[in-house]
């Protein structure tokens, strides 16, 4: 028998998977919000995004979130032209993004089966998930590959 409250919260997750161009290295990044994601937690990501790559260029390629598509977003983004490039994805395209697949891995792994009490509960198990992707050179080139995209 299951137990439930009917009391969730809500938290949603942004991950960007980063890779260079030479195929040398992948890396993970990821950050949870409590609540929805809206254009300034989305600022504020692509914000950190950019220190944790110490301000390299980056190429952002981006699906068709409404919050990706804001008027704010774009004014923001085009402040940003110097470091980052954003590709959107085309509409209904999710098999091209390969942060898809990383939401599927996570909820077939970690998520699958879970009936956590808190939403803590529920963020801790896909926390750990994400590192365990995060840890995994193959697993992340694996989700560039599934996409029949190349560097």
């Amino acid at each position: 028998m299951l137990r439930h409250r009917f009391s969730w919260k809500r938290m949603s997750m942004s991950a960007a998977l980063a890779y260079r161009p030479d195929g040398s290295q992948a890396t993970l990044v990821f950050q949870a919000e409590h609540g929805a994601y809206d254009t300034s937690s989305l600022i504020e990501f692509l914000t950190d995004l950019h220190h944790h790559f110490g301000g390299d260029p980056v190429t952002l390629i981006w699906d068709g979130l409404p919050a990706h598509r804001s008027n704010a977003m774009k004014a923001w983004l085009a402040t940003q032209r110097r470091w980052l490039h954003v590709e959107p994805l085309p509409a209904y395209a999710p098999d091209l993004n390969p942060v898809e697949q990383i939401w599927g891995n996570v909820k077939a792994t970690e998520l699958a089966n879970l009936c956590p009490d808190t939403i803590d509960e529920a963020h801790t198990a896909a926390e750990t998930g994400l590192e365990r992707i995060g840890n995994s050179y193959q697993l992340c080139f694996a989700f560039l590959d599934h996409t029949g995209l190349s560097l």
